[in-house]
């Protein structure tokens, strides 16, 4: 009787040690690249509909499901603040913390992400690997041969075209990165037909790009239609840059490849 006494301890002991470490539902892709580059990907229990990952799916970014994130019981929950003020009162379960991640108006956010999520999770030196990130970006940034040359950022959502402009992280990435950026929008554009600039036409006729960088998916083609220009398109691999996380870093290392170093003083081809 004893011995079975101490072997159902022992299960409760490591069931709740396992409990301890923390279960985890991130709410946007980009939450869910930071926690990966965080080695957490094992911790992550659930993922929003628009993650890769083969997990279950809890809801949007900006419109999460409580049942199906109540449903998997997790610790804790990252959400964006696309989802607004009062998003983690009406989706976190009993007994589970939300919090609140940022990331699309400046680089310092990613970082600031980091930093949040080690505070959430008691995670050691978040202080530390939030400015190393810092300062890897900077100096990947720093090696990329931009040139001043004037460059228009576009993606897509479900075939709705926007585009990347003040007061937004890829804004700060590609200036930093050498290039001017030509959109003065104060956030992310969103073209289309009810908008001041409805086409993608109007848009490059205004800002008079010397480069438009497209972020897509590999192997998917991109829905933002560009019309012949003076200008020259660039396609980039969208998940290095539209994700306002460590990955980054690859789309940095993307451009170097496109453009060069500035210390070699290489034009792009």
């Amino acid at each position: 009787m004893k011995k079975i006494v101490m072997i159902l301890l022992l299960l409760l002991f490591a069931g709740a040690a396992g409990r301890a470490e923390g279960r985890i539902v991130s709410q946007s892709p980009y939450i869910t690249d930071t926690l990966r580059s965080l080695g957490l990907e094992n911790r992550i229990a659930g993922v929003s509909r628009y993650d890769d990952l083969d997990l279950p799916k809890t809801g949007g970014v900006i419109d999460p499901d409580p049942a199906a994130i109540a449903a998997l019981h997790p610790d804790y929950l990252f959400v964006s603040d696309w989802g607004g003020p009062d998003v983690c009162k009406r989706v976190t379960p009993p007994g589970a913390k939300c919090v609140v991640l940022h990331g699309f108006r400046s680089m310092s956010e990613i970082g600031g992400n980091i930093r949040a999520i080690c505070d959430a999770l008691g995670i050691e030196g978040g202080d530390e690997k939030a400015a190393d990130f810092e300062r890897q970006w900077r100096e990947a940034a720093a090696e990329v041969n931009g040139g001043g040359r004037r460059a228009l950022i576009l993606s897509s959502c479900e075939g709705s075209t926007f585009s990347f402009g003040v007061n937004t992280y890829l804004h700060e990435l590609f200036t930093a990165a050498g290039f001017k950026v030509v959109e003065d929008y104060p956030g992310i554009r969103h073209v289309a037909p009810t908008e001041l600039i409805g086409t993608v036409w109007e848009l490059v006729e205004e800002k008079k790009p010397e480069i438009v960088f497209v972020l897509q998916k590999d192997g998917y083609e991109c829905p933002v239609r560009i019309p012949e220009g003076n200008y020259r398109i660039v396609r980039l691999n969208g998940p290095h840059f539209v994700s306002p996380s460590p990955k980054v870093l690859e789309g940095l290392a993307d451009l170097k490849w496109q453009f060069g170093s500035r210390n070699q003083k290489n034009e792009s081809k």
